[in-house]
């Protein structure tokens, strides 16, 4: 009756968790559940046998190597079914029987062979008359000590397993105690408190109440009536099948129903009335689950909302998907190249940025450049020196010192010239690797997901850039090599030496006592002219003539007649995609839910 008239307001709202928790969406939105801890051999697998109605593994040690979400739905007049899943393996069956070795032989799959661990799940969904609609987590029980096999931190993954769980604020924890042990010494309360400082989401199941030691009972009221250790969601107080019931065969439910005598019988218990026996649990459960996910709506809701802009957007930078059509296949061809060609001549105009932007790094290695410009002409009168006391020393004839030839000034000019080659070619390598950074950038989102296009684009941006810079080399080579003419017209030449000249004689210029002056007033010139030409070049030949290239190399495709090879996708990116529809359709369903409800 309980189950017949919860079942419209329960079920939609514990299936829309378990769907949500199906698609892979549980880690995004942390949902709310019941998790399930307890120190080994404190009567966990007993509570869980008989709220689901089947036995789950017993024995000594380690039972639950994984993680075991437990679905539990209530058909009146459905025979009794389950399914088994784990790393995408799915099992359907009809026996009852059958659970311990499907549940035994995935945990031998995820955690191999043996008493190890593993933090995959697995879920056991059940439909029977026999069970509420509820959904539970079975974690490892708590070890203390490793047994042989087992790794020598096995105490402590456990607890790190649990806390993964127990710690979000969405979980309910359900600690299972035995009634026969200091309940405030139980590790598994300890790490609930830890956690749950107020107590407000933590229910404690008290085990083995037929374990007691005499005199002892009063103590256990005073915990179940919430006097010792409060807990906002209180106690329950069950006694499951022990070993000797089950080798004496006692099924599950006429465990229930000695339950049910051994608490009305009882001189100290059978007052508890709701807080005694598995069915009182199993109501207990369902009620606080389903007010703990009413709770949780809002900011579910909110999370989703989220959730749905960013599958959306995820699902919108994976491009559209290939046509099957050819003439539309090759309409989608000239759009993505298009689109590329678009961006790369925006960006060698500067009208837009990628990762960095391009004018200002380029920017930065001109003005160097134009540092070692100015510190040449700051070095020229050293030179002149140089090159003046060398003539003196080697080439002087009849006259005096200080009145060298002219050919000395125009040495000074040259060699000082000669040093900016290095420095010139070093800057076209520099700027070049920029461009090609930026430019494979630009490939990398325009043909994200193309591997041909981005492979053949990466491929003619790397050879075209080795081109475009040889011819960048060889123009300023060619700069430099006019340069060592030594020549400018009178008129600039003049303008820049009334500049440079302290004098306003300019009728002694003829005297080579002003060759010094007279040389830094062109070297002035040259230094103007290469400041801007070498740049230039740059800037023309590397990224202007280089986007160009590049353009022209990608249009050359739309010619070619095997357009499936060339729009061949990543297989991850079907993948992907498949997956995000997924959960786009799923995160929509749960939100239509959600606003339903």
């Amino acid at each position: 009756m309980f189950q017949d008239q919860l079942k419209e307001k329960v079920r939609p709202l514990i299936d829309l968790i378990d769907e949500m928790r199906y698609l892979g969406i549980e880690k995004q939105l942390n949902l709310p559940a019941i998790v399930v801890v307890g120190d080994q051999s404190s009567g966990k697998s007993s509570v869980l046998e008989a709220l689901s109605g089947v036995a789950l593994p017993r024995g000594t040690g380690i039972v639950t190597r994984c993680p075991l979400l437990l679905q539990l739905c209530y058909e009146k007049h459905n025979v009794w079914k389950a399914e088994i899943s784990y790393r995408e393996q799915i099992y359907e069956f009809t026996e009852p029987s059958k659970v311990v070795n499907y549940v035994e032989e995935a945990q031998n799959d995820l955690a191999g062979k043996g008493d190890g661990i593993c933090e995959e799940l697995i879920t056991l969904k059940i439909k029977s008359k026999t069970v509420c609609d509820l959904t539970l987590i079975d974690l490892p029980g708590i070890a203390r000590v490793a047994v042989k096999g087992q790794p020598e931190d096995i105490g402590e993954k456990i607890k790190g397993l649990i806390l993964n769980y127990i710690k979000r604020k969405e979980t309910i924890i359900l600690v299972v105690v035995p009634c026969n042990v200091d309940i405030a010494t139980t590790e598994a309360l300890q790490m609930a408190q830890q956690v749950d400082v107020e107590g407000t989401r933590t229910l404690a199941i008290l085990t083995k109440p037929d374990l007691i030691d005499p005199g002892a009972e009063r103590i256990i009221l005073d915990i179940v009536q919430n006097r010792t250790i409060p807990l906002n969601l209180g106690y329950v107080i069950v006694k499951c099948r022990g070993q000797k019931q089950i080798d004496e065969n006692m099924s599950i439910i006429d465990a229930i129903e000695d339950e049910k005598e051994f608490f009305k019988r009882h001189l100290h218990f059978s007052s508890l009335e709701e807080k005694t026996t598995i069915i009182n649990l199993s109501k207990k459960l369902t009620v606080t689950l389903v007010e703990h996910i009413k709770k949780s709506l809002p900011e579910m809701s909110e999370k989703i909302k989220k959730l749905l802009g960013d599958v959306r957007n995820k699902l919108n930078k994976l491009k559209h998907e290939p046509a099957l059509d050819p003439s539309e296949k090759r309409k989608h061809l000239i759009k993505v190249i298009t689109e590329f060609i678009e961006k790369i001549n925006q960006l060698s105009n500067g009208d837009i940025i990628t990762e960095e932007n391009l004018f200002v790094l380029m920017r930065k290695d001109y003005k160097q450049w134009m540092g070692i410009l100015t510190n040449s002409i700051e070095n020229y009168q050293k030179h002149v020196q140089e090159v003046a006391a060398e003539y003196d020393k080697t080439h002087r004839g009849s006259e005096l010192p200080g009145f060298s030839n002219y050919n000395v000034f125009r040495q000074v000019a040259q060699k000082l010239l000669g040093e900016l080659v290095n420095p010139a070619m070093m800057t076209v390598h520099t700027v070049r690797e920029m461009v090609q950074k930026q430019f494979d950038i630009l490939s990398k989102d325009c043909f994200e997901g193309y591997p041909f296009l981005q492979q053949f684009s990466k491929r003619n941006i790397e050879s075209i850039q080795d081109q475009q810079s040889q011819m960048a080399m060889g123009r300023i080579k060619e700069q430099f090599e006019m340069e060592m003419l030594v020549y400018t017209q009178d008129e600039i030449f003049n303008i820049q030496n009334k500049l440079d000249s302290e004098t306003t004689d300019y009728t002694e210029q003829d005297k080579r006592t002003n060759y010094p002056e007279l040389l830094k007033a062109y070297y002035e010139i040259v230094v103007q002219r290469m400041g801007d030409q070498v740049p230039m070049l740059i800037y023309y030949f590397i990224l202007k003539e280089g986007a160009k290239n590049v353009c022209s190399e990608m249009l050359s495709l739309l010619y070619e007649d095997d357009i499936d090879k060339i729009l061949q996708e990543d297989s991850y990116i079907e993948i992907n995609r498949v997956k995000l529809k997924a959960q786009l359709e799923c995160l929509l369903h749960a939100n239509e839910k959600l606003n339903n409800l």
